[in-house]
């Protein structure tokens, strides 16, 4: 039952927080650098542009238009391909392993 309450604690300090009480909840912020160079990112790990998009799940197009300096990702896509950077290894994993928890759809 502690384990129940504490879950529930929590919630009420998340709606709390998120209505403007800043005494109950933390928020941690990271930086993201500014500048990702995704061409370097999947040369280093030897991968084609379709192997690297494929592997991790980017739009091939987006890819090919972030390498050609067309666009550069924003948000969320830096830090995944900062992640990347950091630790290919862990992030291949990661995804292998929630791929083996999806039930075939078919």
């Amino acid at each position: 039952m502690a384990r129940g309450k504490k879950i529930i604690d929590g919630l009420v300090d998340a709606i709390a927080f998120a209505k403007g009480d800043k005494r109950r909840g933390r928020v941690t912020r990271f930086t993201v650098p500014d500048d990702v160079d995704v061409r370097a990112i999947r040369k280093q790990l030897g991968l084609s542009q379709a192997e690297f998009a494929l592997r991790f799940g980017f739009p091939l197009g987006t890819l090919r238009h972030w390498e050609q300096g067309l666009r550069h990702p924003e948000g969320s896509a830096r830090a995944f391909l900062t992640v990347i950077r950091q630790n290919p290894k862990m992030v291949v994993e990661t995804l292998e392993k929630a791929a083996s928890r999806q039930s075939p759809t078919r």
